[in-house]
């Protein structure tokens, strides 16, 4: 899958990814691959990125998530990675 992470300033992370949970409104979730298509709002929080072995995590503040075909784009208000 490939993810995007994005906010007003820059391009927080890009590349190819096996697993992300993020701070869904309503609870944090978790895409993997095949995900059924989905558009939602995000709270401040963890985004967790799963890549082969390795685990990434970023901070971000609000946003939505957009996920269609194995790809996800995260548009943040804002973003640091930890």
């Amino acid at each position: 899958m490939k993810l995007e992470i994005l906010t007003p300033d820059k391009k927080v992370f890009e590349g190819e990814v096996r697993s992300v949970t993020v701070p869904g409104t309503m609870g944090s979730f978790e895409v993997l691959k095949d995900h059924a298509p989905i558009v939602s709002t995000l709270e401040d929080g963890k985004v967790i990125i799963r890549t082969g072995s390795t685990e990434e995590t970023i901070l971000i503040k609000g946003g939505v998530i957009e996920v269609i075909n194995n790809n996800i784009m995260v548009l943040a208000e804002g973003a640091q990675t930890t």
